[in-house]
């Protein structure tokens, strides 16, 4: 009976300690410790310069980012792609306490509010228009593209918002359809309700004078359904700025700024680049608009008529953008130029500009001034433009150097013969300063900067890894401590095989050591529990509080960091 008495007891506690250790493995892991840095990133690549850099990151260094130490920590569900950037309000005080705050805007019009350390949800809401849907890819058609696959399906929310943290909103445009009827609308949300603003949202319309492309009795009109929502808000000195181009090159359709009062939502600002001409859309493959502090706006313009002449009408009088005009250098119409454009009244007028001598090849040949992201060189007066032709132009700007039928006179040329459909960023160290550019089937490459001549060497670093291919480059961010040593890293996101520009394809994340590119610190197919999932195109990383918050098209934002 003691025998069979202590096999009892013995296999109690043998089954007793597998309940407890199986109860103890479904346990949830133990929650992150208390983030210490609190920094806000809220509008497209970091600051209105939109060099992507944040000098401010304090946890990620080039000795901590690798397969070791760095890999995804948990991922964010939302309801459909995202083009738009994620943004970040650090130390916001919503829910239980001061948290910082992740905002993520998808295709179906809808926007969350997550809790970037932990993935905690505080909010989400769907902003379509009552009765409608989300205007989807199959209510675009051109010439020039059908079947429309720049965009997989829906079409809502594309363009990165911008945020005011003063008044706690996020703006961002959204855009509906019931099948017949297309509306723009301009909403102004709160941070920490998800509700919106008084006086949000408001319909987007707009017309100048013209006898441009679609003008009626010589009045050029917003076409909402035309005119696509593409490139990242803009809000400086209290003015929220919206920029347009087009699905494809579905005419007529124009280039248009529209300004907003951040306060009041009222239009205060209408400006159309090619008022009696056609075109000049503004892409920038997804970048927002750059300004200074002045709150001049810098920009570049697609394929459109240039100068003013033998106009083109919409009754089919005069010529088109592929052909030549008596006067180029007239200020009129502004197709296949970069512009300094300063507030006027009501609109925005042409302090400078740069046109390429080539622009009727350009134009003929559907090579793009300005599908490239721009960004003015922080602490400098030189803004990096690119052209689909394969030249970088690095132009003053303040004296852009206007249109020469001879040669342009700008600050410097770089070819690269590349087609520069990509993101680039920048970075200042201890002793290197560099712009990185990676664009399709081209290697990743970073052109050193120098301040003694202000312009760029011929020492190019470059990586020939493999890259990005097709009609899609890679979009890049840059995070450091500011100028030490160890801190600066290079991040980049793109396609890792198929061609991003029309299909959904697999992504990859890479961070290279920022002063020395050709070494590769970490990538998410290293291990198959980084996976980024599908690549979100032009949608750069966004680096924030010791975090990587990566966009993509399969219903999340992965979040990378430090393993805990």
């Amino acid at each position: 009976m003691n025998n069979r008495l202590a096999l009892v007891v013995l296999m109690f506690l043998f089954f007793s300690d597998c309940k407890k250790n199986e109860t103890t493995s479904t346990n949830p892991p133990p929650p992150p410790p208390p983030n210490t840095q609190h920094i806000s990133v809220v509008t497209q690549h970091n600051d209105n310069t939109r060099a992507g850099l944040n000098n401010l990151e304090l946890k990620l260094t080039t000795s901590n980012v690798n397969s070791t130490t760095f890999g995804k920590l948990f991922s964010m569900a939302i309801d459909d792609q995202v083009y738009a950037q994620p943004l970040m309000v650090g130390n916001l005080a919503i829910g239980s306490g001061n948290h910082n705050v992740l905002f993520v805007a998808t295709v179906n019009n809808t926007v969350y509010a997550y809790d970037g350390d932990n993935g905690t949800l505080y909010w989400k809401n769907n902003f379509t228009q009552t009765g409608m849907r989300p205007a989807n890819s199959t209510d675009m058609s051109s010439s020039w593209c059908t079947p429309y696959t720049d965009f997989k399906y829906n079409i809502g929310i594309v363009g990165t918002p911008v945020i005011d943290t003063t008044s706690g909103t996020i703006y961002f445009v959204t855009r509906s359809t019931d099948g017949n009827q297309f509306v723009q609308y301009l909403h102004a949300v709160n941070i920490i309700n998800g509700n919106e603003q008084s006086g949000s949202p408001v319909l987007i319309s707009a017309s100048v004078p013209g006898s441009g492309d679609g003008s009626v009795n010589n009045v050029v009109s917003f076409d909402p359904r035309r005119n696509n929502q593409r490139q990242g808000l803009t809000l400086v000195n209290g003015v929220v700025y919206i920029s347009f181009s087009s699905h494809c090159d579905w005419n007529p359709y124009h280039g248009w700024i529209l300004g907003y009062n951040a306060q009041t939502l009222q239009q205060q600002t209408v400006y159309n680049d090619t008022p009696d001409g056609e075109n000049g859309g503004l892409w920038e493959s997804g970048m927002g608009i750059a300004a200074d502090a002045q709150a001049n706006l810098y920009v570049v313009s697609g394929n459109g008529t240039v100068g003013q002449g033998n106009l083109f009408t919409s009754s089919g009088n005069g010529t088109d953008e592929n052909s030549p005009n008596p006067n180029p250098a007239d200020p009129t119409n502004r197709g296949e130029s970069a512009m300094k454009l300063t507030p006027s009244g009501s609109g925005l007028s042409l302090s400078s500009y740069f046109t390429p001598t080539n622009y009727l090849n350009l134009n003929m040949n559907d090579q793009d001034y300005g599908v490239m992201g721009t960004f003015l060189i922080p602490n400098t007066n030189y803004y990096l433009t690119g052209c689909k032709d394969g030249n970088l132009y690095l132009l003053n700007k303040d004296n852009m150097g206007g249109y020469s039928s001879s040669s342009n006179q700008i600050q410097q040329t770089i070819p690269l013969n590349a087609s520069l459909h990509c993101q680039p960023s920048y970075y200042k160290g201890n002793t290197n300063e560099f712009v990185y550019i990676w664009s399709e089937n081209d290697p990743l490459r970073a052109l050193p900067f120098d301040r003694g001549s202000n312009t760029f060497t011929n020492s190019q670093l470059v990586n020939n890894i493999s890259g990005p291919t097709g009609g899609c480059g890679a979009d890049l961010s840059v995070s450091s401590n500011g100028a030490t040593d160890g801190t600066g890293i290079l991040w980049a996101a793109y396609a890792i095989s198929g061609d991003a520009g029309n299909t959904v394809s697999p992504g990859i994340l890479r961070a290279f050591d920022a002063n020395n590119i050709t070494k590769e610190l970490w990538n998410s197919n290293q291990s198959a529990s980084d996976n980024a999932g599908y690549y979100a195109k032009f949608c750069s990383p966004m680096i924030a509080n010791g975090h990587v918050y990566l966009a993509t098209f399969s219903n999340q934002v992965v979040v990378y960091g430090i393993k805990y």
